[in-house]
């Protein structure tokens, strides 16, 4: 099974040209599994709520529509950012489209970073984990991966492999992002952006070094700080799920969670 993560540099408060090239992506890649950035149709950076209104879009709306056609035409799994209309709220989410359309579905941002929670609503999905094909996949996004809690909770929901649209800032997640495969034995695939984006009074520079990550925490594959590139892996999601590391331990079977609270 062939994974690809796509970096590159999202366009501040532009769909058309955003999800244009999504699309065009999605069409050229020839993998099974495709992971865009946070946010990817939209750009980041929004502090205003009633211009993110504007771009925010439904669920069943024309970019989930199209992503999905061409998800079913094409046999590919894709996974995107998106600022999520629903009702009167928006949330940062994810867009998990599978070529089964019943499968696909959405996840909704848990944990919100910096200035985030002044323009959306905090996540409600909790961390659901889909099955298809032979692949059991989760997603969290960005922030979420300060939290041990979260891809954790995936894996024991049986992820073999947790996708990570993000928009990421600072300079220490690449020290975790291993640790997080390894601690759960599952792939990792990281999709972050490029480029600057500025604020009210400030400025973001995304740092690129989308990768992906073996269930042993190793990359399997990594990108650039500051280029538009598509980095590629093969996975085998069955070997993710003896959690086995020698004869006598298991790192599920080994935890106490009564000793946790």
């Amino acid at each position: 099974m062939n994974l690809s993560v796509i970096q590159f540099e999202t366009l501040f408060n532009n769909k058309v040209d955003n999800t244009t090239k999504i699309l065009s992506f999605v069409n050229d890649i020839d993998s099974d599994i495709l992971v865009f950035p946070e946010l990817a149709t939209s750009g980041y950076y929004f502090t205003d709520k009633n211009m993110l209104s504007k771009i925010a879009e439904e669920f069943d709306g024309n970019t989930i529509k199209k992503a999905q056609k061409l998800s079913t035409d094409l046999d590919k799994i894709i996974i995107f950012g998106f600022p999520e209309l629903f009702k009167d709220k928006i949330y940062n989410s994810a867009a998990i489209i599978f070529p089964n359309q019943n499968l696909s579905s959405v996840y909704r941002k848990t944990h919100l970073f910096y200035k985030e929670r002044f323009v959306f609503e905090e996540g409600n999905t909790g961390f659901p984990v889909i099955e298809y094909n032979g692949l059991k996949l989760g997603t969290m996004i960005c922030y979420d991966w300060r939290f041990p809690e979260a891809a954790r909770t995936l894996a024991l929901k049986g992820a073999d492999l947790i996708v990570c649209p993000s928009n990421l800032v600072t300079g220490v997640w690449q020290n975790v992002m291993s640790s997080r495969a390894l601690e759960n034995k599952v792939y990792i695939a990281v999709s972050n952006k490029i480029g600057i984006e500025s604020g009210e009074n400030d400025m973001l520079t995304f740092n690129g070094e989308s990768a992906i990550y073996s269930y042993d925490g190793s990359y399997l594959a990594k990108a650039s700080k500051d280029k538009e590139e598509v980095i590629t892996a093969e996975i085998y999601p069955a070997e993710t799920r003896d959690k086995s590391f020698n004869e006598i331990n298991d790192i599920f079977n080994d935890r106490r969670p009564e000793f946790y609270k």
